[in-house]
């Protein structure tokens, strides 16, 4: 089933869950939100929830995963996620996602501001995250049932199969565990089109 709210698409299936999306509209007024509170009034915890936002934003990663970040490839531009949500994964298993050099910059020049962030740059409490993020969504005028972090990965994942990446990559930079469930996303980006 396919619904429509205020703009933003919410599919729903009994045997999948649902999927909420943004429009590019709903993302871009989102970021700015995003940006100007960041800038409003400078400081460690905005500066961290900037970076974690714009790292969700463009890996597709879960939060936790975020949470968890200790290795990135400055030279090749990718971060080394380590997977939480798997039923049954190995203990170290990780992989590696390719992101924009703008965020390597972000990152670089965070630690060069505020040294002591070294290695701890993405150790944010959840929670405070999650309300900040409410409240930016609300003032970027995005609906209250999808003004969760997670939207940002749905959001991604649609991106990517916009852009041709075949299903089975999209699928393993996502880590889902079924294919079904990236193909769940594939839907929806047509049904959009």
């Amino acid at each position: 089933m396919l619904t429509l709210k205020k703009n933003s698409f919410i599919i729903t299936s009994s045997q999948e869950g649902e999927i909420y999306n943004l429009t590019e509209d709903e993302l871009n007024r989102l970021t700015t939100e995003f940006q100007k509170w960041f800038e409003e009034k400078k400081g460690i915890v905005r500066v961290r929830y900037w970076l974690v936002f714009l790292f969700l934003r463009y890996t597709g990663a879960r939060i936790s995963e975020i949470n968890e970040i200790r290795d990135i490839d400055f030279r090749n531009s990718t971060v080394r996620l380590i997977t939480l949500k798997r039923t049954g994964r190995k203990k170290g298993q990780y992989r590696i996602i390719p992101i924009p050099d703008r965020l390597i910059s972000a990152y670089i020049r965070t630690v060069k501001i505020y040294p002591s962030l070294e290695g701890k740059v993405f150790k944010i409490e959840r929670n405070n995250f999650f309300t900040v993020f409410r409240e930016i969504c609300k003032k970027a005028g995005i609906p209250s049932e999808i003004s969760h972090p997670h939207v940002l990965r749905h959001k991604r994942a649609i991106e990517l199969l916009r852009a041709g990446i075949p299903t089975t990559v999209v699928q393993q930079l996502m880590e889902h565990a079924s294919l079904n469930t990236t193909a769940m996303y594939l839907r929806f980006s047509n049904i959009e089109m």
